[in-house]
């Protein structure tokens, strides 16, 4: 069975827009757990615009499924990681001010420094994943880095789906395909919904783990507010 990681940097955004502690990120997390998640993922950009750095810290005494923590492996970041020794670090390419990823890494040009990053997490126990685009060189280029897993980037296919162009799964597939054959463990995410999750996992031999954030919290207060509401007008009866 694939794992579901559920992303809670959108959590974060609605609290810090209105400052306090509304919502409370950390019983959210406890209760994505509860519900049946198998771990919990936060993407601490530089500007910390919605997970900031000592939630990182905070949520370490909470999750007791896998921890991942996502980021471009800046100094900071390389720090923040290593403190908080989660079970997965996934190294992703973001340019400072990003509003979201938009690219994997192309692990070739840049693999020395990517072993040199990977090392220093495997060192201290916590396993390696780099987000990558379909390609099945840039696959192999992962594979030089010592890398245990790679996340397949997987908005291209998403937007494909939503057409209705099931064929924007092939290069998925040749990429799992080939992480297969190189022995490294796939994971994928972005823009992965309730509408193409399952299309998604049953044509990719061997995805290990999804990372949702997003579109499940996006669904999720589609799904609820018709209970909320409710809730709302029983207590003004």
């Amino acid at each position: 069975m694939t794992k579901l990681s559920v992303n809670i940097n959108k959590i974060a955004t609605l609290r810090n827009s209105r400052g306090g502690n509304v919502p409370d990120l950390l019983k959210v997390a406890k209760d994505i757990q509860q519900f049946g998640a198998d771990g919990i993922t936060i993407h601490p950009r530089p500007d910390e615009r919605h997970i900031r750095y000592q939630d990182a810290r905070d949520l370490k005494s909470v999750v007791y499924t896998e921890y991942n923590i996502e980021g471009n492996p800046q100094h900071n970041f390389i720090d923040l990681v290593l403190e908080c020794k989660p079970t997965q670090v996934t190294l992703v390419p973001d340019a400072i001010g990003a509003l979201t990823s938009n690219a994997g890494w192309d692990t070739i040009k840049h693999q020395s420094y990517l072993i040199e990053v990977i090392q220093e997490f495997q060192r201290n126990g916590i396993r390696t994943s780099i987000f990558v685009d379909a390609d099945e060189k840039m696959i192999e280029g992962a594979k030089a880095t010592g890398t245990e897993r790679i996340e397949l980037y997987t908005e291209s296919f998403a937007h494909e789906y939503g057409l209705g162009n099931k064929n924007g799964i092939e290069p998925y597939l040749k990429a799992a395909i080939k992480a297969n054959e190189l022995g490294l463990g796939i994971n994928a995410g972005h823009d992965l919904s309730l509408e193409n999750i399952k299309f998604f996992k049953d044509n990719i031999p061997g995805l290990l783990e999804v990372s949702i954030g997003h579109a499940l919290i996006s669904e999720s207060l589609y799904l609820g507010l018709e209970n909320v509401v409710n809730m709302y007008l029983q207590k003004l009866k």
